[in-house]
C-alpha cells in the first residue's frame, strides 16, 4: 500500500515519543536520527532529508516544546507542518490561462504512464472542471501508441485529434486549429516517452513547447522508482521549464521517495497523483492531507469527495426513501457494495479515517466482496425483491450457482438483516428524537 513502509517507521517512532512524557534535548535527537534512516530508506533525497531533519529539530528541541505537557504530541505537529511544507503547502491548481484552448503539454519517461494518465486527466477535467477537453497524439514513435490513446479516449468520452506518423510539431499545430474551430477549452497533448539525455528528443519537445505555448508542462512520473523520477524531473526542468508534476502508481509506491523528494528538488509542485489502474483514480494531490495520511492521521476530506464522486445523488434520495419505508432490499445492498467499491481500494479507504493505523495492519479480504456480490446475483429478481423467500431449498441453489456454500449465503443474509434492522431503529421516532439531542441509542 501507498507510504507503507514510511509510515509504518514514523508511528513507530512516534509511539516512543507520545509514550515517555517529558522529553530531554537528546531524546529528540535520537527520535531525528531515527527519523532520518526512515526517510533515507524510504529513497527520500538526502539533501532534502538533511534539510528537512535540521527544520525539525530546530523547532523541536525549543522551550516550548520540550516544556510542554504533551511533547511528544507537539513533535508530531512539527513533523506534520515541515513535511506538508516539503511537499508544496497547499494544493497547486491547473492553470488554464486566458487563450483558448488551454494547452497542457504532458511529458515523461517511457513506461511512466503518460498516455493513460492523459485519459484520466481529460475525464477529470471533463466532470469536475466542467471542460470540454480535446487529446492530440503525438506519440509518433511507439507502437500502437495512437491507438492506446485513441482507445483510452473512447473509454473517458473525450475525442482524439491524430494525424498517423508524421510530424508531431506538425501535428500539434494542426490539433491547435482544430480545437479553435470546435470549441474545445482544454487541449491535452500526449507526447512520446524520452530519457532526458535524449538530445533530439528533448529537443523536439521544446519545439512543441515553442509552438503551442501552453498553460501547463506537466512531467508524468512513476512514483515507483523513487530518486530516479526525481532526478529525471531535475533534468526535464533544466531543459523544458515544467510548471507541474503527475505522480503515477502511488498506490503501490510503499517508500514515498518521489512524492517527498520531487517539490524540494525541483521547484515544481505535484498537481496530480494517480492511485490505481481505472481511469477514474486520479486526483489531487494535496501535501496536507498526504502528510496526514503518511502519519497515520487519516485523510477524512479525501474520503467525503471520493464519496461524493461515487454515489449518484438520485440514487441516494431513493436509498433513503427506502430506509424510511424500510423496503431495503438486496438490489439496494447490491447497489450499494458497487458504490463503495467505485471509490477505491476498502483497505485504502480505512486508512483515510482518523485512528485507523491504531488497529495495525488491517486487512480487507476484497475476494470476500467479490463473493457476495456472486451470491447476491445468483438469486432471482422475486428473491433480491423480497428476501424472506430464501428457504433451505433456495439457498442451496444459490450457493452451488454462486460457487460458494450454504454458510456463506446463511452468514450474507444475516449481515443483511442486521443491516435492515438497523436502518428500522434509525428511522424510528424515538431514535431520531434522541439522536437530535445529540445522543445515539448505542450508548456512544
Amino acid at each position: 500500500m501507498a507510504f507503507e513502509g514510511i509510515s509504518g517507521g514514523l508511528q513507530n517512532i512516534f509511539k516512543k515519543l507520545t509514550g515517555r512524557g517529558r522529553l530531554s534535548e537528546k531524546d529528540v535527537k535520537d527520535a531525528m536520527r531515527e527519523i532520518r534512516l526512515v526517510l533515507l530508506e524510504a529513497d527520500v533525497n538526502y539533501l532534502v532529508v538533511k534539510d528537512f531533519v535540521k527544520k525539525v529539530t530546530e523547532r523541536a528541541v525549543g522551550a516550548d516544546v520540550l516544556e510542554s505537557l504533551t511533547p511528544g504530541q507537539q513533535i508530531i505537529k512539527i513533523v506534520n507542518e515541515e513535511m506538508t511544507a516539503l511537499m508544496g503547502s497547499t494544493n497547486a491548481k491547473l492553470d488554464f490561462g486566458s487563450t483558448k484552448p488551454a494547452v497542457i503539454l504532458m511529458a515523461g519517461l517511457q513506461g511512466a504512464g503518460k498516455t493513460t494518465m492523459c485519459g484520466k486527466l481529460a475525464m477529470l477535467l471533463k466532470k469536475q472542471y466542467g471542460k470540454n477537453p480535446l487529446l492530440c497524439a503525438c506519440d509518433v514513435y511507439r507502437p500502437a501508441a495512437i491507438d492506446q490513446l485513441k482507445v483510452v479516449g473512447e473509454k473517458v468520452g473525450v475525442p482524439v485529434f491524430e494525424k498517423g506518423q508524421i510530424d508531431p510539431v506538425k501535428i500539434a499545430g494542426e490539433a491547435v486549429t482544430y480545437a479553435q474551430r470546435n470549441f474545445y477549452d482544454v487541449l491535452i497533448v500526449d507526447t512520446a516517452g524520452r530519457l532526458h539525455v535524449d538530445e533530439d528528443m528533448m529537443a523536439e519537445l521544446k519545439k512543441l513547447r515553442d509552438l503551442l505555448n501552453p498553460a501547463e508542462v506537466l512531467l508524468v512520473i512513476d512514483a515507483m522508482t523513487g530518486q530516479d523520477a526525481v532526478n529525471a524531473a531535475k533534468a526535464f526542468h533544466e531543459a523544458v521549464p515544467l510548471t507541474g508534476v503527475i505522480l503515477t502508481k502511488l498506490d503501490g509506491d510503499t517508500r514515498g521517495g518521489a512524492a517527498l523528494s520531487v517539490k524540494a528538488v525541483t521547484g515544481k509542485p505535484i498537481k496530480f497523483a494517480g492511485t490505481g489502474e481505472k481511469l477514474t483514480d486520479i486526483e489531487p494531490f494535496h501535501p496536507d492531507r498526504m502528510a496526514s495520511r503518511i502519519l497515520g492521521m487519516g485523510d477524512v476530506l479525501t474520503l467525503i469527495e471520493k464519496a461524493q464522486q461515487a454515489f449518484d445523488e438520485k440514487k441516494a434520495a431513493e436509498m433513503e426513501k427506502k430506509m424510511r419505508t424500510a423496503s431495503f432490499d438486496l438490489n439496494d445492498f447490491l447497489d450499494q457494495m458497487e458504490q463503495m467499491q467505485n471509490m477505491g481500494s476498502m483497505e485504502d479507504m480505512l486508512k483515510m479515517i482518523p485512528g485507523a493505523s491504531k488497529l495495525g495492519n488491517v486487512q480487507v479480504d476484497e475476494k470476500q466482496l467479490a463473493r457476495t456480490k456472486a451470491i447476491i446475483q445468483s438469486m432471482t429478481k422475486a428473491e433480491r425483491a423480497n428476501p424472506d423467500l430464501l428457504n433451505a431449498s433456495r439457498r442451496k441453489r444459490i450457493a452451488k450457482g454462486s460457487g460458494t456454500t450454504v454458510q456463506e449465503v446463511n452468514r450474507l443474509m444475516n449481515q443483511f438483516n442486521q443491516s435492515r434492522q438497523l436502518m428500522k431503529q434509525m428511522t424510528n421516532r424515538k431514535f431520531l428524537k434522541r439522536a437530535g439531542r445529540g445522543g445515539f441509542p448505542f450508548g456512544f
